[in-house]
């Protein structure tokens, strides 16, 4: 059995609890076992990834966040960091699922976090496993 950490961004606490769910439903449908760790906001996630993986206690990380655009340029600086942050860990061969939300509004955010509509809690935490199940086809 291996040990996921979800590392949310906690700002919408009902989208949060959604993707939360979704994502833990995956993660434990597979076998696995999984806690949650809680960040300011989306641009803290790459890192407390980063940190946790120091730890050596977990195989694999969700992201959860959403980001709503706004009425400034920080949407774009959020959406694009937090997403290059999980990219660049990924890269060096961590099994990262991202699922932060990036959305124009909430009605959009609320059909994506749902775990009976798009449910990309689910999907992000579906990815981790994938590359997961990759980490133990290709690492020795």
């Amino acid at each position: 059995m291996a040990r996921f950490l979800i590392v949310e961004a906690r700002f919408y606490d009902h989208l949060n609890d959604m993707l939360i769910s979704g994502a833990r439903s995956a993660i434990e449908a597979a076998g696995h076992a999984c806690e949650v760790l809680t960040v300011p906001g989306a641009l803290e996630v790459p890192g407390a990834i980063a940190l946790a993986s120091e730890s050596g206690h977990y195989d694999g990380y969700v992201g959860i966040g959403v980001v709503i655009r706004g009425e400034t340029y920080h949407f774009e600086i959020v959406a694009g960091e937090s997403a290059r942050g999980i990219m660049a860990l990924t890269m060096d061969g961590m099994a990262i699922g991202n699922g932060i939300l990036t959305v124009e509004n909430e009605e959009q955010a609320l059909v994506r976090a749902d775990p009976q509509q798009k449910d990309k809690g689910g999907e992000a935490a579906k990815a981790a496993l994938a590359l997961y199940d990759l980490q133990g086809r290709f690492v020795a």
